[in-house]
């Protein structure tokens, strides 16, 4: 088995109760969105995709936080002749729990499109990635990655096909 790195911890407030999103070889998943605030206030709304299985082991109306443990995934979505991709958490495990919120991502993969360096107009530097992380039965995820500061300049020296790691968060 090839060697896997994408990981990300959560731990947040349930926006809502999970919704029936779809189902694949007999087992159905619910789609729902957790809301993890950031150091500066402003809070994240991520979505989650769990198996229901995941979802049946606990009591989700408790108002407790919930640690979710799992992978980024992405999905593209076609309507008519737009295409989307679709980025959300794939959970492996839920608890609920108390403490800070988390918002931890570890990704390793590979540049499959040439980075974007920039500058704001405050003068920060930033560099745009596409990083194809693999996943298990020949598969990838293609997530875009925005690098900032010192890092976004190494990041601006790699090329197609470099493997990078990288630690951050989702948003």
């Amino acid at each position: 088995m090839e060697h896997i790195t994408n990981q990300i911890t959560l731990r947040g407030s349930l926006v809502s109760l999970p919704e029936f999103s779809h189902e694949n070889h007999s087992r159905r998943f619910f789609r729902f969105f957790l809301e993890v605030p950031r150091l500066s206030g402003v809070a994240d709304i991520l979505p989650v995709i769990a198996e229901e299985r995941i979802l049946n082991s606990f009591d989700l109306s408790g108002g407790d936080m919930l640690t979710i443990t799992g992978q980024i995934r992405s999905h593209n979505v076609t309507s008519g002749t737009h295409r989307h991709l679709l980025i959300f958490v794939f959970a492996a495990g839920i608890t609920a729990e108390t403490g800070e919120p988390i918002n931890t991502v570890l990704l390793e993969g590979v540049i499959c499109r040439e980075p974007t360096y920039r500058r704001t107009p405050l003068g920060r530097e930033i560099c745009d990635a596409m990083l194809a992380v693999p996943r298990a039965f020949h598969r990838a995820d293609y997530l875009p990655c925005i690098i900032w500061g010192r890092t976004a300049q190494e990041i601006s020296q790699c090329h197609t096909r470099d493997v990078i790691a990288i630690h951050g968060r989702l948003q």
